[in-house]
């Protein structure tokens, strides 16, 4: 086993140890996002010679489902976090981002996002031009990691259908509205909506503008998402014993892992459905102790029907449904 392995182990304990109590809490402890930082999971892609750890995609979804079968809260906030990696290490970067890249890479400086402008069907976040900036009104209905994370990586639908990014300290704003949400699983992970009135964010903290296209996302991005479901089962697969499960949880991963953009709403959706198969057999196999709030079997059911509905575009939606049986396939 290598150093890095050894170490992820550490974590691993540390987040499975707190998992109940982060699960009745409104926040995260510090101590979770400290030891990401020590393994150097913040840098996770980057390079090494920019300080990060240079994982593929294999291996960072590896980790990503390790940590998320111990803590799925805490690894939910902390994966917003590469949305601003990956703008840092983009070779053509503003000079002012480039001056934030040690800082994100070791998560000194730690990031969210606010996907408003990027989400499919009509703009509900909004960016027009100004002399020196930008005006957002609108809203961004999910934003995670309220109070831990510094800067939130913000999409806004442009002018001439475009998506415009930009960075946006997650402090208060003058015309921004915050509002908690209450969610029936990962609660402590302090996501909220974020209403835009009139927000402006100076030029110099413009990204980048790109044409509007919901199918744009390349599909490493939701694999490693698809992670998050595989973490699910595989907590639910280590409580219930050797089953056949086992063999569909190593399925749904090769799945994930081969898909192309074609594929991957289908291979994301069998991965949310294993997710929950693999927590309902948990709850019969634990019996009448997993209707007891707070224990595992009750808790892993939650979160796996939250992962029913994240970032559930329209094609991964369509595919759940057929999955569940719900709509007939083509």
């Amino acid at each position: 086993m290598s150093d890095f392995e050894t170490r992820l182990d550490t974590v691993i304990t540390l987040f499975s140890d707190d998992a109940a109590e982060v699960d009745g809490a409104e926040s995260i402890p510090a101590s979770h996002f400290d030891a990401l930082g020590e393994l150097g999971l913040y840098g996770a892609f980057a390079p090494e010679d920019d300080g990060g750890l240079d994982l593929g995609l294999k291996e960072m979804a590896d980790v990503v489902e390790k940590l998320a079968a111990a803590c799925l809260a805490s690894t939910f906030v902390w994966i917003q976090h590469f949305r601003l990696l990956a703008a840092v290490l983009v070779p053509k970067a503003p000079p002012w981002l480039v001056d934030l890249k040690a800082d994100v890479i070791s998560g000194a400086v730690k990031g969210g996002v606010a996907l408003g402008g990027q989400l499919p069907g009509p703009a509900k976040l909004r960016a027009v031009p100004l002399a020196d900036g930008w005006l957002l009104n609108g809203e961004a209905p999910w934003v995670s990691g309220w109070g831990v994370v510094d800067q939130l990586f913000v999409a806004a639908r442009g002018p001439d259908n475009t998506v415009v990014t930009l960075l946006l300290p997650a402090v208060e704003h003058t015309g921004l509205l915050i509002t908690p949400h209450l969610l029936s699983a990962l609660n402590a992970s302090a996501t909220v909506r974020l209403d835009f009135e009139s927000v402006e964010i100076g030029g110099d903290r413009f990204i980048g503008v790109a044409p509007y296209d919901p199918s744009r996302e390349a599909p490493e991005g939701l694999r490693v998402n698809g992670s998050l479901a595989l973490g699910v089962a595989r907590r639910s697969c280590s409580l219930l014993g050797p089953s056949p499960l086992d063999d569909e949880l190593v399925a749904r991963r090769a799945d994930l892992a081969h898909a192309t953009s074609a594929t991957m709403p289908l291979a994301r959706a069998r991965a949310c459905e294993l997710a929950v198969r693999t927590a309902h057999a948990l709850a019969v196999f634990r019996g009448s102790s997993s209707v007891l709030d707070g224990g595992v079997a009750e808790r892993t059911a939650r979160e796996a029907a939250l992962l029913l509905t994240f970032g559930s575009r329209p094609s991964i939606r369509q595919a759940l449904l057929e999955e569940l049986g719900a709509t007939e396939r083509d």
